[in-house]
């Protein structure tokens, strides 16, 4: 293959306007955030997957974008990168986005590409690989800059092959993607009839045989009102790990609070949490994410709170779908287990909890099979990325 070293300026339209940062100063504060308009494309949109994260969006209104945010716009089919954070952090905006407009946020690049000359999931692909996160990561320090700027991304050099090359190589990597993000689909799926079916039986009290059911002092007879806290129980983590110490590869998987899950690997036998302390529901204090984890893990960095249910009241199964109906969602940016615990939630009778838990452990269990598949899938990918950005593998 014949590959030759380009300014990512070059290939971006119009050149070096084609990059762009986000607002400065008091442009855009956490102030002039509303409930709908114009999404902001925050670090926590970037989450690890290929496409932007649409599902945690704050908005500014069409005013303040028209005003003060029209230079820091980004639209459909936008590379994305980060300023801060994670090295090789990067997405796309998908042309199927229901928003034709975005904000990127102060810690937020974008790019448009010419696609006469790249194709952007190429660059996409590159800016994930090893062999460019080593390149960002020996450019910054160099420069005795601590985050990538500006500047160091539009002269950052890349090796290009030939248009038909590059889209070869994406049809290669895109194949594995797409068999990721249908499993992932799936997860979601069969997670959301769960959640579903708990909501229908316990919150909404369409149970079975709700129909001939007592009630006594507003609840079904033989069911407890109680708070979260009087039902779980903390785990103590065996030692404190930092995103910093996270390997792309390890003996032990690291769970944090993060959208993707697993966060990273660690080889050190000292941070996993015992075996007998298994299944765990992980909570992130911070993101509010749910996580029911039943294999050998290392918990993440701080915020990622280890939940148990106290005794034997019911199944850490059944744990993870209550907390997963518990509403967190207008706390903004806060500590959220202090919340957490002091929301109230009926606890039905054991024969119902029975009857809702093995179709839950059912779930479950697929859950668990088709992230060991995606794992699979994504070592696979990542291997032979690195192959393919390095030119050993013809296309």
């Amino acid at each position: 293959m014949s590959w030759k070293k380009v300014k990512l300026a070059e290939l971006a339209t119009p050149k070096e306007k084609g990059i762009k940062g986000g607002p400065f100063g008091s442009k855009l504060t956490t102030k002039d955030y509303v409930d709908d308009g114009i999404p902001v494309i925050r670090g926590s949109n970037l989450n690890g997957g290929k496409y932007l994260d649409e599902s945690e969006f704050v908005y500014v209104t069409e005013s303040k974008f028209h005003e003060d945010l029209f230079s820091n716009v980004a639209n459909k089919g936008d590379l994305l990168f980060t300023q801060r954070g994670t090295l090789g952090q990067v997405a796309i905006i998908p042309e199927t986005s229901q928003y034709q407009n975005y904000v990127i946020s102060q810690s937020q690049m974008k790019m448009t590409v010419d696609e006469d000359l790249a194709n952007p999931s190429f660059i996409y692909y590159y800016f994930t690989s090893k062999k460019a996160v080593k390149e960002i990561e020996n450019l910054t320090i160099s420069s005795g800059v601590p985050h990538i700027n500006l500047g160091l991304l539009r002269s950052f050099k890349l090796n290009l092959p030939s248009l038909q090359e590059q889209n070869e190589i994406v049809s290669v990597l895109s194949t594995y993607d797409e068999l990721i993000q249908n499993n992932k689909r799936r997860i979601d799926l069969l997670e959301k009839s769960a959640q579903l079916l708990y909501k229908e039986w316990f919150v909404q009290l369409r149970f079975p045989g709700h129909e001939h059911a007592k009630i006594v002092d507003g609840v079904p007879e033989g069911w407890e009102k109680k708070k979260i806290k009087d039902v779980i129980m903390k785990v103590r983590k065996p030692k404190k790990v930092k995103k910093g110490d996270y390997l792309d590869k390890g003996e032990i998987p690291c769970i944090d609070q993060g959208q993707e899950f697993i966060g990273g690997y660690l080889n050190d036998n000292n941070a996993a949490i015992p075996r007998s302390d298994l299944p765990l529901v992980v909570f992130g204090d911070h993101s509010r994410t749910l996580k029911y984890v039943d294999f050998t893990f290392a918990p993440g960095a701080d915020g990622t709170q280890l939940l148990r249910v106290k005794g034997n009241l019911f199944s850490d199964q059944y744990l993870y779908f209550l907390l997963m109906a518990v509403d967190l969602s207008n706390y903004f940016y806060a500590r959220h287990f202090k919340f957490l615990k002091e929301k109230e939630f009926l606890l039905p009778t054991v024969s119902l909890r029975k009857l809702f838990e093995a179709q839950a452990i059912d779930v479950l269990k697929q859950i668990g099979l088709l992230r060991q598949h995606n794992q699979k899938l994504t070592r696979a990918r990542d291997l032979l990325l690195s192959k393919l950005m390095n030119g050993d593998i013809p296309v």
